[in-house]
């Protein structure tokens, strides 16, 4: 078997919770609680859930950009979760990401030109002539003129935007790279352009991606696996095609229904979710999705059901699809 790039192990990520007069810190947001995955060289692992279920947190503390409150972060061989600001300086270079809106990730006062060789900067590499050259050779990767470099952010439409994200990320040869939500911001015909380079980058370098979308639709044309999350914990996962083909858990099976289908024509009966994600300061007692789900029994309502496998690489949290014992 191939040695994961990256395991995450048991990861939690509480956020205390200020209140009272002497705004003590008595109650916890338990955005990440206990999650485990792995990411193999030159994989894609899809993300996916509901907004406010911990995606973005856990890709977060991933990158450290968030010391973690719990549970291990091994990458490429090495703990990486207790790591000093100092120790973590080579980690980024291979680690990055690319995130949601290139308009708040990208400094408005600097050029693409600054931008782009800021990462070469910080890590003492290469000579004022050769960060040029480079930036002019990043730029051409991801499908940008090289007088690009000379105009700002601003000056670009959202997908060119995110192209400069991704060129900024690849800058210093990653081996994995982080996509919080890239494409959900960009109109539909601009997503397929930048989902195609990702793809096209990943097999020009050999990139690991951790893919994270709410939209299922995406995540399907990128992942080779795929993981559910709701409420900061994975409830499925499995490679692409089962998740598609063979979803077991109710959360995963809404998700899927919730995808548009484009023949207007064609009549499909939906499950649709009633309310939202509950709170995760105080999350629900047993089975944090029985208040939503259409299935849910008293079992449900009263243990917390755990990550089991279903079949060969196929996990579920479900006490109504567990394996007969």
């Amino acid at each position: 078997m191939t040695t994961p790039l990256l395991e995450v192990r048991g990861l939690e990520m509480h956020f205390p919770v200020k209140e009272g007069l002497l705004l003590r810190s008595r109650i916890f947001n338990r955005a990440v609680d206990g999650v485990s995955l792995q990411i193999k060289p030159g994989e894609t692992l899809g993300l996916v859930g509901e907004s406010g279920c911990g995606k973005s947190t856990l890709g977060r503390c991933i990158a450290r950009l968030y010391q973690p409150t719990a549970g291990s972060i091994v990458f490429n061989g090495r703990d990486i979760t207790r790591l000093k600001p100092r120790e973590l300086r080579p980690l980024r270079q291979d680690i990055q990401m690319v995130f949601q809106d290139p308009m708040e990730s990208l400094n408005a006062r600097h050029t693409v030109g600054d931008i782009l060789e800021e990462p070469f900067i910080v890590q003492r590499l290469h000579s004022p002539a050769e960060r040029r050259q480079r930036v002019a050779e990043l730029l051409n990767i991801v499908g940008l003129p090289a007088r690009s470099a000379s105009r700002y952010p601003f000056e670009f439409s959202g997908g060119q935007r995110q192209r400069i994200g991704i060129a900024r990320a690849i800058a210093l040869n990653p081996k994995l790279i982080i996509c919080d939500e890239p494409v959900s911001a960009l109109d539909v015909s601009i997503q397929s352009q930048i989902l195609n380079l990702l793809i096209e980058l990943q097999q020009e370098f050999g990139l690991s991606y951790l893919f994270i979308a709410h939209d299922l639709a995406v995540v399907k044309h990128v992942s080779d696996r795929v993981a559910v999350m709701y409420l900061g914990k994975i409830i499925e996962t499995a490679d692409s095609d089962t998740i598609y083909r063979a979803a077991r858990h109710p959360y995963t099976k809404s998700l899927i229904e919730a995808i548009p289908v484009p023949d207007p024509h064609r009549k499909i009966s939906r499950q649709v979710l009633s309310g939202d994600v509950p709170s995760p300061i105080n999350p629900p007692h047993g089975c944090a999705f029985h208040p939503r789900c259409p299935e849910a029994q008293d079992q449900c309502r009263q243990k917390a059901p755990t990550l089991q496998a279903l079949s060969e690489g196929h996990w579920g949290s479900c006490h109504l699809i567990y394996p007969p014992v």
